[in-house]
């Protein structure tokens, strides 16, 4: 059976391969503009469902990044204070083992409670260091000072720790209880070095207050060790965060952005194609009544 072939057929065909051709040249030139192969989830719907995933791992890696650097001003901050408070203190153990010299004379035990005193002013300066107008030494308390500058009283807030959330299961303590680092009230860092000075006023033998000096030393310095070991846990967190960073982005790439030569090829390999389909369908399209009437 042969098939009837009209003229409308001819029309109809030819004007469907003419937009499917312009379609193809359209997607190829709206490709080479944005240098993406999928713009919209219809162009590749399994790429898109990919490219949504991963978009939402680069957005939870930005955000761990951002809480990682947070975290390690923090303890940087902490770092500094706590360096500064065990150099401190051991300028303050020196001028006890002086002071406990029984030939010094009592103008020059009052010039080390003197310099006792400005110890003292030191280490509350350094308990009440602050971050962004945070207390370090407080935890979560926003009370102001750390510390009272009279009484010694810790303002903080016990077990109310600052964390930084650095992955999805990995959170790091970024702040230092300063009742524990210092102590509080009438035990605490402070108490001891106004006994050192007092005594040290009074002519008497400062050394017998030397035991617990170093106790608030060993403090520090445990603390050191603690936040020595939180940063190093921050940076190795940060390391992972960057390489997993270029990773997603390069996924993203892989799956979104096109191949530059293999599309301008391809572009033109389609005007081509269009251009020859659009001669073919003129000369198809060429009979009329007119041209039967000549």
């Amino acid at each position: 059976m042969i098939s009837r072939v009209t003229n409308l057929t001819i029309q109809r065909s030819s004007l469907a391969n003419l937009q499917t051709n312009l379609t193809s040249v359209s997607d190829l030139q709206a490709q080479l503009s944005s240098g993406k192969k999928v713009t919209k989830a219809s162009d590749d719907p399994a790429a898109a469902a990919q490219l949504l995933s991963l978009r939402g791992d680069l957005a939870r890696t930005t955000q761990y990044a951002r809480n990682s650097s947070d975290a390690t001003s923090w303890l940087n901050t902490v770092d500094t204070g706590l360096q500064t408070a065990s150099s401190t203190l051991r300028r303050a153990r020196d001028l006890v083992i002086q002071g406990g010299n029984t030939s010094l004379s009592q103008i020059s035990k009052d010039a080390l409670a003197t310099e006792i005193d400005g110890i003292k002013e030191s280490m509350l300066g350094v308990a009440n260091t602050s971050y962004l107008g945070r207390s370090v030494f407080a935890g979560t308390s926003d009370a102001g000072a750390a510390f009272d500058s009279t009484t010694y009283a810790w303002n903080g807030i016990d077990a109310a720790e600052v964390k930084r959330q650095v992955s999805d299961a990995t959170s790091v303590r970024v702040d230092s209880n300063g009742s524990e680092v210092f102590g509080e009230g009438t035990s605490s860092v402070f108490a001891t070095l106004d006994q050192i000075s007092a005594t040290l006023r009074a002519g008497g033998d400062p050394t017998t207050s030397l035991n617990q000096l170093d106790a608030h030393i060993t403090d520090v310095k445990t603390e050191l060790a603690s936040v020595g070991a939180r940063e190093n846990q921050i940076e190795a967190a940060t390391t992972t965060l960057t390489d997993k960073e270029a990773s997603v982005k390069t996924q993203l790439s892989g799956i979104e952005d096109i191949d530059l030569a293999a599309v301008i090829l391809s572009l033109q390999s389609a005007n081509v194609t269009y251009q020859a389909a659009l001669g073919a369908t003129s000369k198809a399209l060429t009979p009329s009544l007119m041209d039967y009437l000549q």
